[in-house]
């Protein structure tokens, strides 16, 4: 019998140094592969999550013809095709090209942008984002010195609502409702306040000073930075000042603590339209289910399709009156379209046989202990590097040599760890338990 799930200590750890970096930045795309156990793994960058339908039926067929067939959504709203043969590399890209989802070479690893999934659709938010999304990808794909970010740096974009500003970027453009913006660098509280219209190249202005203070260090993100973020803030609003016309002043501003994403289902607008949020299974996409949603998106909504950084996807511009049949033949795929699903916050990397690193087939083992509805959140890690897992509380499930370790996290305090022996049985059991918050 499982012993009681320890809580969180009371307190965060204290911050450890800057890490050090001995090597180069390894982080795939679609012209620099990585070399799995189940084959080569090319990662596609998708700013804000944003796919026209032509491209999302692009994406579906390159997986069947070059990979495994199917789609695998990341933690940052991008797609990973998986199985890919070893001189795909050429094939890819120029297909990639063609769709307009490498518009730079230089740059296809850095376009690391994350937006709010509903903006401009349910009526909520201060602004829409999606000129800034435009914009600021147009500026990174133009800079000359943006290419030397690492393929981990990330650009938050949030609407007003707190969603994705909760995933902790290391430089967040946070809309307001008297139109400004507010500029944080990390999670720091510290934030500055600047006119809209310059939002997108306050958030480049950002990127390079970054890179300035960074040169030496080997910091690949904000929190590596010996100065942190605060300094490098206030470098940033110096240089704002000077720039250009305009009021930049500063205040605190606490980042949230988490968010779960869009609720699944039906999500209504203030016009005759609503648009569909689904779930993916440990974010994996088979051809059947991104057909269905290419093709929901290409005849009933506006021929776009959202990637969320909650492994989800919404379809915007459904009549509000198709609905509901929609998100129903969304479901008859095995997609998840409503918060009943067992499926709901249930999440694991890629394991074996994928994963080299990998102690176990965890998505196996994550599919045979989905539990019920209601439940805290759960990931399953092959290893202790945890690759893709979540933010805020959820439990925490990791393979060892003789078994599994469970700990509960919440933010950056962590929980007493309870390993589960190798043997049938008893697992189910226990991640069960943890996910109620009991032994």
């Amino acid at each position: 019998m499982l012993a009681a799930m320890p809580r969180p200590a009371t307190s965060p750890s204290p911050p450890g140094d800057a890490p050090a970096r001995d090597r180069g930045d390894a982080c795939p795309g679609t012209l620099r592969l990585h070399r799995a156990d189940d084959g080569s793994l090319a990662r596609v960058r998708v700013p804000g999550g944003l796919l026209t339908a032509v491209q999302a039926k692009a994406l579906g067929a390159l997986s069947e013809s070059l990979g495994d067939g199917e789609l695998h959504l990341t933690s940052r709203g991008n797609v990973q095709l998986r199985g890919l043969g070893p001189d795909c590399g050429a094939e890819l890209a120029d297909r990639l090209g063609e769709t307009g989802l490498l518009p730079s070479a230089r740059h296809e690893r850095i376009r690391n942008i994350v937006a709010s999934p509903l903006s401009g659709l349910d009526g909520l938010g201060a602004r829409d984002v999606g000129p800034w999304l435009s914009e600021l990808d147009a500026l990174l794909c133009a800079g000359g010195t943006t290419a030397g970010l690492s393929g981990r740096f990330l650009f938050v974009l949030d609407d007003g609502r707190g969603d994705v500003d909760a995933l902790g970027g290391d430089v967040t453009l946070l809309a307001q409702d008297d139109g400004t913006a507010l500029l944080r660098i990390g999670t720091a509280p510290a934030t500055a306040r600047i006119p809209g219209a310059r939002a997108p190249r306050a958030a480049l202005l950002a990127a390079e000073t970054f890179l300035e203070q960074a040169s030496g260090t080997g910091a690949w993100r904000v929190p590596d930075l010996p100065g942190g973020a605060r300094s490098l803030l206030e470098e940033v609003v110096r240089r704002l000042r000077e720039a250009g016309p305009g009021t930049v002043t500063t205040e605190d501003r606490a980042c949230p603590p988490d968010s779960d994403g869009p609720a699944t289902g039906v999500v209504t607008g203030p016009q005759d339209s609503a648009a569909l949020s689904v779930g993916i299974p440990l974010g994996r996409i088979a051809p059947a289910q991104w057909r269905s949603l290419t093709e929901t998106a290409r005849h009933r909504g506006v021929g776009e399709l959202r990637l969320t950084p909650w492994r989800g996807v919404v379809v915007p511009g459904v009549e509000r009156r198709q609905a509901a049949r929609s998100l129903d033949e969304l479901g008859a795929t095995g997609l998840v379209v409503g918060p009943g699903s067992p499926w709901t916050g249930v999440g694991a990397c890629i394991g074996r046989p994928g994963c080299a690193k990998s102690l176990a087939d965890v998505r196996a083992q994550a599919a045979a202990s989905v539990g019920g509805a209601g439940l805290l959140p759960v990931y399953w890690s092959g290893c202790e590097r945890r690759c893709g897992h979540p933010r805020g509380e959820w439990v925490d499930v990791v393979a060892t040599p003789d078994g599994h370790r469970i700990s509960l996290v919440r933010g950056e305090e962590r929980g007493a760890p309870v390993s589960v022996p190798e043997g049938p049985g008893g697992l189910a059991a226990a991640v069960a338990a943890a996910r109620r918050g009991r032994g």
